[in-house]
């Protein structure tokens, strides 16, 4: 586990702000990460290449919950936990809000990225950053299909 790499909204932005001085390209996207799996790991793998520096924007508790009705599944804390283990990711902080845009117009990352089922121009934040990327999703893994599976088994 990394915990140096789960950082409040403050210490991030001197963070990259010292990254950015040394020309450094800053990736980001956020998410909900309620259980981790492969689709995540591929995702995750194809951002940072994108850039030097893979920063993710991690729903909080309250947050999922308003978006998603019955999550999260797994606390915040443990979700933020699993990421720190990638070798892929960099930082991770959390946020309250429905959306991201806040936490981007403070972090002002180079590269934005989401899943392809997002429309470039209504991607939040798209109108902050210098580029926005998507990123496919690999076919029929998701966590909504994993908990519906679970959920079968009963």
């Amino acid at each position: 586990m990394h915990k140096d790499k789960i950082v409040d909204r403050k210490k991030l932005k001197q963070i990259l702000s010292q990254l950015k001085n040394q020309n450094k390209k800053i990736v980001f996207t956020n998410g909900c990460f309620d259980i981790i799996h492969a689709g995540h790991v591929r995702y995750l793998t194809e951002a940072k290449k994108l850039g030097d520096i893979l920063v993710i924007g991690l729903n909080s508790d309250s947050s999922v919950s308003t978006i998603k009705p019955g999550r999260p599944i797994i606390p915040e804390q443990q979700r933020a936990e699993v990421l720190s283990a990638l070798s892929m990711v960099d930082y991770i902080t959390l946020f309250n809000e429905d959306t991201p845009y806040e936490l981007i117009k403070e972090i002002k990352p180079d590269i934005l990225v989401k899943g392809a089922d997002w429309d470039t121009k209504n991607i939040v934040g798209s109108d902050i950053v210098k580029e926005v990327h998507t990123i496919p999703f690999v076919e029929g893994i998701s966590t909504t299909e994993i908990i519906k599976k679970i959920q079968s088994k009963k």
